[in-house]
């Protein structure tokens, strides 16, 4: 599969366990190997930065999905295929939601990274049916990686 991790913020991050996750979301969906994925983690103050650029929205946020050619989940005849886009993570703010939540931060930056590529696929939380569907599918996937349920959302979006 086609991730690659960029850790740009100085902070440690459990890289081969993010490439694990984001490969399980690529099979899982039917997303072609081929597929290209950029998973960038930003310190606070890029991420702060990045969050006025793209949402106009000061401070900084846990995760941001920049998709590319606004793929949707494939087949298995059908995998989908093409540049699915950028997730930036930062590990800071997932430290502080993982304290409120009481999980561990890595815990904390797999769900964050599920939740990326989901949007980065077209699943959206602006309702309630989509909220339910999106999140259902989101601890499936996390907790098929982790060997054990997944940490109860703290997304900041």
């Amino acid at each position: 599969m086609a991730v690659e991790i960029l850790n740009e913020s100085g902070i440690e991050v459990p890289e081969d366990e993010l490439l694990r996750m984001a490969r399980h979301v690529y099979a899982s969906l039917h997303v072609h190997e081929r597929t290209e994925t950029a998973v960038t983690v930003v310190d606070a103050a890029r991420m702060a930065e990045l969050h006025e650029e793209w949402m106009d929205l000061p401070g900084p946020t846990d995760v941001m999905s920049l998709p590319m050619d606004e793929l949707t989940p494939g087949t298995a005849e059908a995998p989908a295929e093409g540049m699915l886009g950028d997730v930036v993570l930062c590990p800071e703010v997932a430290a502080e939601q993982a304290a409120r939540g009481g999980h561990s931060r890595d815990d904390e930056l797999m769900l964050l990274l599920t939740h990326g590529m989901l949007h980065l696929l077209g699943y959206d939380h602006m309702d309630d049916a989509d909220r339910l569907e999106m999140f259902a599918l989101q601890d499936r996937l996390v907790s098929e990686v982790l060997g054990r349920p997944a940490p109860a959302p703290t997304i900041e979006d």
